[in-house]
């Protein structure tokens, strides 16, 4: 599946098992020799009465993450495709809390995101060896100071502001700012280019992934700094454009975040794990 090209393996363990080990993840994740995504999301029974289900994230390293956007709307469309609830609004739970998932009949999906956060601390992001000017941090990487912005969307998120994302050092710098040591947790680094107060441009350095073709939370955190800083309208539809397309962004400040996008299917597969941990379709 994917939501505007950032793609996904969706596997179902509500009705079947699977020993997922990191190894396995790799190997899944591995475009020449597995499947390949950027997020491998599994569905599992919920473990609290008030969700639907669980949703687990893995990135291609096999690192477990707590959140991924495009991802919940996939989420969404798979578990009423594969029949596992009838329900057009859904509870999961993430490692970072619950968000509600809503499913129209087009194929678009609404998701709550829950309202962002911006302390360091809960980022998690260490700002002693940064300079702050108001919501900024003049960040030293590799002898240059970055100015930056920090939001966590259930995920950790570094939002830098482009005169163009076409010219942006996406690879370079992103990679950089992903494993810098101000954020233990590693972060994931968007270059956001306001194109207007409801018109963003951006592209994303995932963390354990690279750059993607979308990335939802990424989207959220860059509209989330956009309109606190006064570059966006609050309370308004705020168009996130990336690579693989647009989805739409709402913030009221006090409120939670409101994403919309499409999903898409692909393919349907089957793939055995054999006694070694590799695997065979």
């Amino acid at each position: 599946m994917h939501g505007l090209g950032n793609d996904f393996m969706v596997i179902d363990l509500v009705t079947q098992r699977l020993d997922l080990t990191k190894d396995l993840v790799q190997l899944l994740g591995d475009r020449h020799l597995g499947i390949g995504f950027d997020q491998l999301l599994v569905v599992e029974p919920p473990m609290r009465p008030d969700v639907d289900f669980s949703y687990r994230i893995f990135n291609t390293d096999g690192t477990e993450v707590e959140q991924c956007g495009n991802g919940a709307r996939c989420f969404a469309r798979f578990v009423q495709a594969r029949k596992l609830s009838f329900k057009q609004r859904l509870r999961v739970e993430t490692a970072s809390g619950i968000i509600s998932l809503t499913t129209d009949r087009y194929g678009w999906v609404d998701v709550d995101m829950g309202k962002p956060k911006f302390e360091p601390d809960e980022i998690p992001f260490s700002p002693r060896a940064t300079t702050k000017i108001q919501n900024t941090y003049h960040l030293d990487v590799n002898g240059t100071p970055v100015q930056l912005y920090v939001a966590n969307m259930g995920n950790p998120h570094a939002v830098i502001k482009v005169d163009d994302v076409l010219d942006a050092e996406v690879e370079t710098l992103g990679k950089a700012i992903e494993s810098h040591p101000a954020f233990p947790d590693r972060v994931n680094v968007g270059f956001m280019q306001v194109m207007n107060q409801r018109h963003i441009r951006l592209r994303v350095y995932e963390r354990g992934v690279g750059e993607t073709q979308a990335c939802g939370t990424g989207a959220c955190a860059a509209v989330a700094v956009g309109i606190r800083e006064g570059w966006l309208d609050e309370g308004e539809e705020v168009r996130a454009q990336l690579y693989g397309g647009s989805m739409i962004i709402k913030w009221q400040p006090g409120y939670s975040v409101m994403m919309t996008g499409p999903t898409a299917f692909v393919y349907e597969g089957v793939f055995s794990q054999m006694a070694d941990g590799t695997s065979g379709t």
